[in-house]
């Protein structure tokens, strides 16, 4: 039996991995371990391991590397808690893979360990562009920690494979996100409106806003335009789901709780959960904001979604995605599209690029191909496009 350490470290990392976590527990040729850490641990951000738990999944162990404060400084030092407890995890579990999602600078601090304790890194979403956050460096420099490469569409595969990564261990599987928004029973509009305690019978849009982390003290002010145009839109109802734990997150999530505090028309939660988020785009009339949410999932809803500033500048997007500046009068100019009976018919009949649902079976088989005949090698040869 082969040992899989699955390392989460927030709400929007598990919605994704949960449906490839069903299916490698289910095998009995893996033994699967859960690790959870970050955001999942702190009760500002909604003890979210709890979703773990309750989906009746054990956790393995419980690693706190999150400090009060969410400076350039306080991050650097999380990882470097994240480094310490992580060494000492993986000394007395000793995976033989670890797998790992996305870009987020816990994830960099883990994989730096798995490196140094020579475990081979399994990483899903390499080879994606985010312009205007650190994410974009964090993604990277996990890529060249990793061995095996899962990416969501071909030009992804392809810049993984431009980073040096042979074409042998990269693999184009689709998104995870599409496979949940395909396969995750929802919920009808009056049992969600109940279960938020939130009127629905209005037109309703998702709000989730992030700070853009390589531009400096810029949240307060972007944030204050997006809430300034949400404010004119009283005949609306808006749901904001809450920033993550990024530098000057706080910042935005404060705002919010004041926005909604103030406002009938708005409500906000630091976590709703994977069913309840996507039941509420099922009857959404937009997204808007800057979450990478916006451009893969929300899609395959055939709903518009306002993709504000830089922070998702570079990744593929469906021809359902309208970019704006972080300015108000531009907000207001592409909510009005969003809403135009033009554009919702053109979101309608948009095709996500980002595959069509099938993605958790594609890496499981491909892991244990990998696992089971010992083709995992550490000894990595630099590979050149010639």
């Amino acid at each position: 039996m082969k040992r899989i350490s699955i390392v989460t470290a927030t709400r929007a990392e598990y919605g994704l991995l949960k449906p490839l976590i069903k299916k490698l527990i289910k095998d009995p040729a893996l033994e699967v371990r859960i690790v959870v850490t970050g955001a999942h641990l702190s009760p500002e951000f909604g003890l979210t391991y709890k979703e773990i738990e309750n989906d009746g999944y054990k956790i393995d162990e419980k690693i706190e590397i999150l400090l009060s404060a969410d400076t350039p400084t306080s991050i650097s030092k999380s990882m470097g808690l994240a480094m310490i407890s992580f060494a000492d995890y993986f000394e007395r579990i000793i995976p033989d893979l670890l797998i790992v999602l996305g870009d987020r600078y816990e994830t960099l601090a883990v994989s730096t360990v798995a490196m140094n304790q020579r475990i081979p890194i399994a990483h899903l979403y390499g080879g994606e562009t985010t312009e205007g956050a650190i994410d974009e460096s964090i993604r990277h420099a996990i890529t060249k920690l990793s061995f095996l490469h899962f990416t969501s569409t071909e030009q992804y595969k392809k810049r993984v494979i431009q980073l040096g990564e042979h074409p042998s261990r990269v693999f184009c599987v689709g998104a995870l996100g599409i496979e949940n928004v395909v396969q995750q029973p929802l919920m009808d509009k009056h049992d969600l409106a109940k279960s938020i305690n939130f009127n629905l019978e209005k037109a309703f849009a998702v709000v989730t806003f992030h700070p853009v982390t390589l531009e400096k003290n810029s949240s307060q002010i972007q944030c204050k335009q997006l809430l300034d145009v949400i404010h004119t839109y009283q005949h609306m109802n808006f749901i904001f789901t809450k920033a993550n734990a990024d530098t000057d997150g706080r910042i935005i999530n404060q705002m919010i709780d004041e926005y909604v505090k103030e406002n009938s028309h708005a409500t906000a939660f630091t976590s709703l959960g994977m069913t309840k988020y996507l039941s509420a785009l099922q009857y959404a009339s937009f997204v808007i904001g800057n979450s990478s949410s916006g451009l893969v999932e929300a899609p395959s809803f055939g709903i518009p979604t306002i993709n504000i500033g830089d922070r998702q500048k570079g990744r593929i997007q469906a021809e359902s995605v309208i970019n704006c500046k972080p300015i108000s009068c531009e907000i207001k100019k592409a909510i009005k599209r969003a809403l135009s009976d033009s554009f919702k018919k053109r979101a309608r009949n948009s095709k996500n690029p980002y595959g069509d649902g099938n993605s958790s079976e594609q890496i499981v088989d491909i892991l244990k191909d990998f696992l089971l005949n010992d083709k995992l090698e550490l000894k990595k040869q630099f590979y050149d496009m010639g």
